[in-house]
């Protein structure tokens, strides 16, 4: 029987224990199950292995790009600098926790089916590169509270966790998204939803004669900045001159040693350097991404609409971008001002009162979840939601952040995390459950996830599924308005 040990060892420890290896199988069962031809699955299986290698690789680009950053704004302030990006974060701690949460990935998409078939969350979340995320993060924060013992608890804790985060999210945020697309065919399945509700609020509240983002004619010369490419490597061009010239002023000899410059002209383009090669890394690593997901997303798809038909589709937030293209915009721009102004705040009081990381400005998850704040925050509140929606999103992903960080263990001390808003307060409320000790924060995480899914049932039965309509007295009074507008013009012609 030595030989069976030995083959259950290699396939456990070689194969299985190997994410890019286990997302191929995975994508492999996936379109077995979907009758697809041999050819298929093994090119698919293969392909969703290689985009896993190529995000790593990607990663690695970053990596190199972030430390000279990371090293110069620890000298300058004393603070962690970090960069809120979900892919980079993602493909670093995948080669530690990458396997666990594979299988949470997997087990977590089987409850998310088996909630929206037997409870009223009728959502199938098919953002698969959030789905990786939110399983990555759910297995690092789990393992750091039960300080790496337990890897099935994990596995199982993790499951159903993601599955419950994947059809409450969609539910919580179904009003606004019904109030852009103006039907209920289509759901929000992205990890920044906490900030496009706090977007649709705040502009519910400020917003109330604000007229649409949509009928101002916005400058052309921005639309540049929906490459997200370009604006991954214009925002790190100017933070990382930024940090540089502020590090040649504050302390000259080590920022030119850190970026390997003679005088400073060259430490100002070794910066530069460092940030355009932040974008290739972050181009590669979304590459990557695309890779896995062209291949694994169908597969999850069509065995998802099998098992739960008629259940509402959650898709990432660009869906609703042609609903509010200036909104994109200004809610993008709105968005990056407030994480500077909560960078600022961090600098100043949080981190030397409590220890928070500084959290840079990302454009990347500012540009799309900035974006979407502002289209939910332009359905109900006009031009003031959108900006006060955008800016309301960045204060949260930047706050919550450096919140997250303080429950990652060894792996908060890296240069970057996952920057929306769901990563954030889901990770610290879990996290924070483990100060009571091991077993005690597990039985709370399984509560707060029962919890969740009893609130979500019920609102989605009281407020979803009974028509409620955000910002429904701002519709009236424009409609007033226009009415009016109307009639006026009709009598002028008259006079004419």
């Amino acid at each position: 029987m030595d030989w069976l040990v030995d083959v259950l060892d290699f396939l456990g420890q070689e194969i299985l224990n190997v994410p890019a290896y286990l997302i191929g199988i995975i994508t492999a069962i996936g379109l077995i199950a979907l009758k697809r031809s041999s050819g298929q699955v093994i090119g698919g299986g293969l392909k969703a292995a290689l985009g896993f290698l190529i995000l790593g690789a990607g990663a690695n680009v970053v990596v190199a790009s972030l430390g000279p950053l990371g090293e110069i704004i620890l000298d300058v302030t004393g603070a962690q600098g970090v960069i809120p990006t979900n892919e980079v974060i993602t493909a670093m701690a995948a080669e530690e926790y990458g396997a666990q949460s594979a299988y949470v990935l997997t087990l977590g998409f089987l409850v998310m089916l088996a909630l929206a078939r037997f409870t009223p969350l009728r959502y199938i979340f098919l953002t698969g590169h959030h789905m990786v995320f939110m399983a990555l993060m759910l297995t690092v924060v789990l393992s750091v509270g039960l300080d790496g013992k337990n890897d099935w608890l994990v596995v199982l804790v993790g499951a159903f966790l993601l599955g419950v985060i994947m059809v409450v999210m969609p539910a919580l945020a179904q009003p606004w998204t019904r109030k852009i697309t103006g039907d209920d065919s289509l759901a929000i399945g992205h990890f920044g939803t906490l900030g496009y509700i706090a977007a649709g609020a705040s502009g519910q509240a400020v917003g109330r004669k604000s007229r649409s983002t949509e009928e101002i004619n916005f400058p052309q010369g921005l639309k540049f900045l929906r490459d997200s490419m370009v604006a991954t490597a214009l925002s790190m061009v100017l933070i990382y001159e930024v940090f540089v010239v502020w590090g040649l002023i504050a302390s000259p000899e080590t920022t030119k040693e850190l970026l390997g410059a003679a005088d400073a002209g060259a430490a100002v383009m070794a910066g530069f350097g460092q940030a355009l090669q932040f974008g290739v890394g972050v181009a590669i690593i979304l590459y990557g991404v695309r890779t896995v997901l062209g291949e694994l997303v169908p597969a999850f798809q069509g065995i998802a609409e099998k098992v739960v038909p008629g259940a509402k589709p959650a898709l990432d937030i660009p869906i609703v971008f042609p609903f509010g293209a200036n909104a994109v915009l200004i809610g993008f721009l709105a968005s990056f001002v407030g994480g500077l102004v909560t960078l600022a705040l961090i600098a100043v009081w949080l981190e030397p009162a409590f220890g928070l990381a500084l959290i840079l400005p990302g454009m990347v998850p500012h540009f799309f979840t900035g974006g979407g704040a502002g289209v939910y925050g332009n359905a109900t509140g006009g031009r003031k939601g959108a900006v006060v929606g955008g800016f309301v999103n960045g204060v949260l992903i930047t706050i919550l952040p450096a919140l997250l960080l303080q429950v990652f263990g060894a792996l908060g001390d890296i240069n970057s995390t996952f920057g929306d808003a769901d990563f954030g307060w889901f990770g610290t409320l879990l996290g924070t459950s483990f100060q009571a000790g091991s077993g005690v924060g597990i039985v709370l995480c399984v509560i707060i996830g029962v919890v969740l899914v009893v609130a979500g049932s019920i609102y989605q039965v009281k407020v979803v599924d009974s028509g409620w309509t955000p910002g429904a007295q701002r519709d009236v009074i424009l409609a007033e308005e226009d009415a009016a507008a109307a009639e006026a013009a009709k009598e002028t012609r008259a006079k004419e």
